[in-house]
C-alpha cells in the first residue's frame, strides 16, 4: 500500500448520508480527473468518478483506505470545464458533488465495463450523417441579419433573442450553428420538452444532411441514450439537440449553445438536484468561452431583466416572415353570453360561429384547455359527494375513455362507481370540463368537424405524438384540441383561428408567476395561428373570460410583451419578488402534517437569525398530502444572491443533524430559486 497513490472520488450516495464532498481511496495507478472508475461502498461496488480535488495526502492513523477496483480505460476522461460545471451545479443547487456528476451520465454507462463499452465504441460507427444534397439556405429578412450581426458583435455576454412567433428565429439559430460549425465547433440546442425535439432534428438534418445530428432526452432507450452521449463526448456529433438532461453533454469542441423557448418552467428541474437548465447553460457560456443564444418570443422576466441591465445583448425581430401581421386577438366576454354556454357548455356562440367559419372555408382552428381528463371531478347531486383521492388531498380526475378515476399526482385509478359510494344515489355527475369533454362538446355543436385531441392521455403510445401532428399537418384535422403540448414550436400553415376556453383561474393564483406564465401560454398558442402569410390577415385569436378588463388581456390585445414586463417588473420591485430579491425553499415530507413543520421549525431555530435572509414560518404545500405523505415548505429569502448562497452552505450541512431528532421525516429537500411556491 506504501507505493499506491490516493484518489478523490465522488460516488452518487443518497442524501440523508450527509456524503456531499470527495472519497479517498487507493490506487497503484493516477488515474486522470474524469475518469469513471469502480470503487467499494460500504458493501457495494459502485461506479464513481475520479474528482480534479486534491485528496488528502494519507490517511488519518488506523484508517486503511479501499482500493480502486477497475477503471473504464477506453473511455476519455470527462473535460475539466465538466467537472467545473457539475461542482457548480453541486454547490448552488445544494447537493453532493457526486449525485450531480453520476446523474448527469448515462445510466448505462455506469454498468459497463471495459470489454462491453469497447463494443459499444465499435457500434457508434453506425450513426451517420442523413446525407443527400446541402438544401439552398433561404434568404434572410432584414431582422434577421440585424440580429445575426449584432449577435456576432456581442462578444462573450449572451444573448437574448426577442422575436415575435412565427419571425424566423429557427432561421437564426441554423446560421449561428451553421457559424459554429464552419469554425470547426459543436453546437448544443436545448429544447424545453421531447415533443418539440423530432421536428426540430428534422430541421437540422435537411439544412445539415452532411453532419452527425444527436437527439438526447428521456424518450430514448438506454442504449440510444448512452450511443447518442458517447457521440458527443468523443466529438464525433456535430449538433447535439436535448431537453434540460443535455446542458450537461461533455463536448470537446463546444462553439454554440442555443436555448429555444429561454422561458418554459420545463427547463427547471423538479426531482433530485434541481437546477435550471437554462441558468446553467448560461453559466456553461462563461466557462468555456462558448457564445449562448437564449431566444423566447415570452422572455422569462429573469433574462428580460438582464437583459435591461445590459448584462444579455438583446436582439430584437418583432416581424412576421413575409409581412404577416399578427392574428388579431378577441375577448368574449362570458359576463355578456347566455347563462348556459358560459357556464355549461364552455362554448360560447361567437366562438361556435367562428369554428363554424373556418370549416366552411376549408381552413384549421385550434381550442385550447390546459386540462386533460374529461371532468377534474364527479359530483353526487344527493349528498355531495366528490371523487377525492384517498391518498392525497386533491380530487381524482374523470377519465371518460376508460370509464376511470384518476388522481394525476399520485396516479391512484379506479372504476367509476355504478353509484355515490356514500349514499347510493346512481345520479353522479361530472363538474368542470377538461380536453376529453371538450371534443365531445364540439363534436356536438359541429358534426361535420374532424376532430383531433393532443394531450398526455392520446400520445402516451410511441410515436402517437408524431402520428397526430403529421394529421394535422396534412390537412385531415378541422379542429384540434389540446393542451399547453400543442401551445409552442408547431408550425400549423393552416391554422386561422385560435380559441382560449378557460384561461382565468391564473389570474388569481397565489403563485406569484402565475400572471407570467399565463401571458406566455397565450401569446406562444397565438403564434399558431396566421403563420401563412397568405391567410394572416384572416388569423383571429378568441379569449373567453369573465374579466376581460384585466390589464394582462389588455396587453395580449396589442401583442405588447414589453407593456407587460415592465408592468410585472415593476409590482415584483414594489413586493421585493425575484428577479429583484432571491429564494430558497426548504420542503419537508413526513408521515403527518405536524412532524413535517416540526422539523422545519427546528430547521429554523438552528439557522438563528442571519444577516440579510428571512426565513418565513413553514406552512403546507399547495397540495399537502401525496401518496399518504405530508408535505410542507419553509420560505428563505434575500435581496443578495451571495449572501443567500453563503447562508445556504453553512445550514444545509447541518440539517442532516436533525434528521436523527425528527422521527417522523421521511425526507427534505432544498430548491434554490423555485418556481412554483
Amino acid at each position: 500500500m506504501s507505493q499506491d497513490l490516493i484518489l478523490a472520488v465522488v460516488v452518487d450516495a443518497p442524501q440523508h448520508s450527509a456524503l456531499r464532498g470527495v472519497l479517498s481511496y487507493r490506487s497503484p495507478k493516477a488515474w486522470p480527473p474524469g475518469t469513471l472508475v469502480r470503487v467499494p461502498l460500504g458493501r457495494r461496488a459502485v461506479c464513481g468518478l475520479v474528482w480534479p480535488q486534491p485528496a488528502q495526502e494519507a490517511p488519518d492513523p488506523g484508517v486503511a483506505l479501499r482500493p480502486v477496483m477497475s477503471a473504464l480505460e477506453t473511455l476519455p476522461p470527462l473535460p475539466a470545464a465538466w467537472c467545473e460545471l457539475v461542482a457548480f451545479a453541486a454547490g448552488y443547487y445544494q447537493r453532493s458533488l457526486g449525485e450531480v456528476a453520476l446523474a448527469a451520465l448515462p445510466p448505462e454507462l455506469r454498468r459497463l465495463d471495459d470489454r462491453q463499452l469497447a463494443l459499444r465504441l465499435r457500434r457508434l460507427e453506425r450513426l451517420r450523417p442523413t446525407g443527400g444534397a446541402v438544401p439552398a439556405v433561404p434568404e434572410p429578412t432584414a431582422e434577421q441579419v440585424a440580429a445575426l450581426q449584432a449577435w456576432r458583435e456581442a462578444g462573450p455576454r449572451p444573448a437574448l433573442l426577442f422575436g415575435s412567433t412565427g419571425s424566423g428565429k429557427t432561421e437564426v439559430y441554423l446560421r449561428a450553428v451553421a457559424d459554429a460549425l464552419a469554425a470547426g465547433r459543436q453546437a448544443l440546442v436545448l429544447v424545453p420538452e421531447i415533443n418539440l425535439t423530432p421536428q426540430l432534428e428534422q430541421r437540422f438534418a435537411e439544412r445539415f444532411p452532411d453532419r452527425l445530428i444527436v437527439s438526447l432526452h428521456s424518450g430514448l432507450t438506454p442504449a440510444q441514450r448512452l450511443r447518442h452521449w458517447l457521440a458527443a463526448h468523443l466529438g464525433r456529433a456535430d449538433i447535439v439537440l436535448g431537453t434540460r438532461m443535455a446542458v450537461f453533454t461533455p463536448l470537446p469542441r463546444p462553439g454554440l449553445i442555443v436555448v429555444d423557448e429561454e422561458h418554459d418552467p420545463s427547463y427547471k428541474s423538479q426531482e433530485g438536484a434541481r437546477y435550471s437548465a437554462r441558468d446553467l447553460a448560461v453559466y456553461r457560456g462563461r466557462l468555456e468561452d462558448c457564445p449562448v443564444l437564449l431566444a423566447s418570443a415570452t422572455p422569462s422576466l429573469e433574462s428580460w431583466h438582464q437583459a435591461e441591465r445590459g448584462r444579455y445583448v438583446r436582439l430584437t425581430m418583432p416581424s412576421r416572415i413575409g409581412g404577416a401581421a399578427l392574428p388579431a386577438v378577441r375577448l368574449i366576454d362570458l359576463n355578456h353570453v347566455p347563462r348556459s354556454a358560459a357556464h355549461h357548455e364552455a362554448l360560447s356562440p361567437p366562438l361556435l360561429d367562428a369554428l363554424a367559419q373556418r370549416l366552411a372555408r376549408g381552413e384549421q382552428s385550434l381550442v385550447l384547455l390546459n386540462r386533460r381528463g374529461y371532468a377534474p371531478v364527479l359530483h353526487c347531486l344527493a349528498c355531495g359527494w366528490k371523487s377525492g383521492c384517498p391518498h392525497c388531498s386533491a380530487w381524482r380526475v374523470f377519465h371518460r375513455a376508460d370509464r376511470s378515476l384518476r388522481c394525476h399526482h399520485c396516479g391512484f385509478t379506479e372504476r367509476v362507481p355504478r353509484a355515490c359510494p356514500d349514499c347510493g344515489n346512481p345520479d353522479i355527475r361530472p363538474v368542470g370540463r377538461g380536453t376529453e369533454r371538450l371534443e365531445e362538446q364540439l363534436a356536438q355543436a359541429l358534426p361535420a368537424a374532424r376532430l383531433a385531441r393532443i394531450d398526455a392521455d392520446t400520445t402516451r403510445a410511441k410515436g402517437a405524438l408524431q402520428a397526430r401532428l403529421a394529421s394535422v399537418h396534412a390537412g385531415e384535422v378541422d379542429i384540434l384540441v389540446g393542451t399547453q403540448m400543442v401551445a409552442k414550436g408547431h408550425d400549423f400553415r393552416r391554422m386561422t383561428l385560435v380559441a382560449v376556453v378557460n384561461p382565468d383561474a391564473a389570474l388569481f393564483s397565489s403563485d406569484f408567476r402565475a400572471g407570467e406564465r399565463l401571458f406566455a401560454l397565450l401569446m406562444q398558442a397565438a403564434g399558431r395561428a396566421g403563420r401563412d402569410a397568405a391567410q394572416a390577415a384572416r388569423a383571429e385569436v378568441l379569449v373567453q373570460t369573465w374579466h376581460p378588463t384585466h390589464p394582462l388581456y389588455q396587453a395580449l390585445r396589442a401583442h405588447d410583451y414589453e407593456a407587460f414586463a415592465a408592468s410585472q417588473l415593476a409590482e415584483r420591485a414594489m413586493a421585493g419578488l425575484p428577479p429583484h430579491a432571491h429564494l430558497a425553499l426548504l420542503r419537508s415530507e413526513a408521515r403527518s402534517q405536524e412532524a413535517a413543520q416540526a422539523w422545519l421549525e427546528a430547521a429554523a431555530g438552528l439557522a438563528g437569525d442571519p444577516e440579510g435572509v428571512t426565513i418565513y414560518p413553514p406552512v403546507p404545500m399547495g397540495v399537502p398530502r401525496v401518496a399518504n405523505v405530508e408535505r410542507a415548505q419553509m420560505l428563505v429569502e434575500s435581496a443578495s444572491r451571495p449572501l443567500l448562497q453563503r447562508f445556504l452552505a453553512q445550514w444545509c450541512p447541518r440539517l442532516h443533524e436533525l434528521r436523527g431528532e425528527h422521527k417522523g421525516l421521511l425526507r427534505w429537500a432544498v430548491d434554490v430559486d423555485p418556481l412554483a411556491i
